[in-house]
């Protein structure tokens, strides 16, 4: 019970941190902004070239419209099934990093699966699996 309870009142503490933060920030970048900004820590944490640094960036700026014109599209269909949202950022995230599979060598591609890439692609791979097993 006390785990419960601590449990709520770590939720409503970190969603009170979450909103003073939303209310300090002013606007929230767009999606070619968010597509830079990605470039720039990924060409940070991975040293990549820059002819990288091109095509990771031009990847970014491709596929996370698309993603989001996909997403919209759901919206004004007026779509409440969350599944299907989380489906269609999956798909693009997948072919976002079998793109990067292309572009990075072994070293920038390890780099880059242990900064956090992995366990996002066993994720969605679990609910793949859980999505064909119903």
């Amino acid at each position: 019970m006390k785990l419960k309870a601590y449990a709520a009142v770590a939720f409503l503490l970190l969603f009170a941190c979450l909103k003073v933060s939303a209310q300090q920030q002013p606007e929230k970048p767009d999606v070619y902004e968010q597509a830079e900004l990605e470039a720039d820590r990924l060409q940070r944490i991975l040293e990549l070239e820059d002819w990288q640094l091109f095509y990771v960036d031009s990847t970014l700026k491709h596929d996370l419209p698309a993603m989001m014109s996909e997403i919209e599209k759901l919206r004004a269909s007026k779509v409440s099934n969350s599944s299907m949202y989380v489906t269609v950022q999956d798909k693009w995230l997948e072919h976002i990093d079998s793109t990067y599979r292309t572009i990075f060598n072994d070293k920038q591609w390890t780099a880059y699966q242990k900064s956090g890439a992995a366990k996002a692609q066993k994720a969605r791979d679990k609910r793949k699996q859980k999505a064909g097993g119903r």
